[in-house]
């Protein structure tokens, strides 16, 4: 059994989509939650939590779900504070809900590598780029996350700031991009007709 709790980071203001629940929003008929819970099957990991600001009792559907204590929409550094705080596992693994096909087997690779390091926290790097939304924390992290709202609220600053490992993963197959514009949603379509 996994020590390692998975949490979707579903509090977005869907601001460049009308202000849409990303989450709950369709690619291919089915809502973009769902495909990352489908992806997180292919994981090890002892459980989900979602972390939302709105539509809760929809989210309730698929998973636990919990808030996040910022008011407003405090970004995604308030969703890993709330989720850092409920979690019951050692580890937590962040995965954005707007990311519907991740590559398989990046938390195992995150874990491994931090678990060599003896650190703990580790982020994806793909392609020289640093995706902070897959990361994998030790929840000893909690206090210093809290901490983080008060100040510059960036996850990637935060990131530095506690020296997270920066794990290059360019060579699993899957797509780390984020869904946030009509176009992009229309390009997913696409590329998921032509899989089929």
């Amino acid at each position: 059994m996994s020590d390692t709790t998975v949490a979707i980071l579903a509090g977005g203001q869907g601001s460049r989509l009308g202000g849409i629940d990303k989450g709950l929003a369709l690619l291919a008929d089915k809502p973009l939650i769902e495909w990352v819970l489908a992806a997180l099957e292919w994981e090890d990991h002892a459980g989900v939590l979602i972390v939302a600001n709105r539509h809760l009792a929809q989210y309730r559907h698929h998973a636990t779900t919990i808030s996040d204590t910022a008011s407003g929409h405090a970004g995604p550094m308030a969703g890993i504070s709330a989720a850092l705080t409920t979690c019951q596992t050692r580890w937590m693994a962040t995965v954005p809900v707007d990311c519907p096909t991740p590559p398989r087997g990046w938390i195992s690779r995150l874990r491994k590598a931090v678990n060599l390091a003896n650190g703990d926290s580790a982020v994806v790097v793909a392609g020289g780029q640093r995706q902070p939304l897959f990361a994998v924390y030790d929840i000893s992290l909690a206090q210093s996350a809290a901490a983080q709202l008060t100040g510059d609220a960036g996850v990637a600053n935060w990131q530095a700031q506690i020296g997270s490992l920066q794990v290059d993963l360019s060579d699993l197959p899957g797509d780390w991009s984020n869904l946030n514009t009509a176009r992009d949603f229309r390009l997913a379509e696409e590329r998921l007709r032509a899989i089929e």
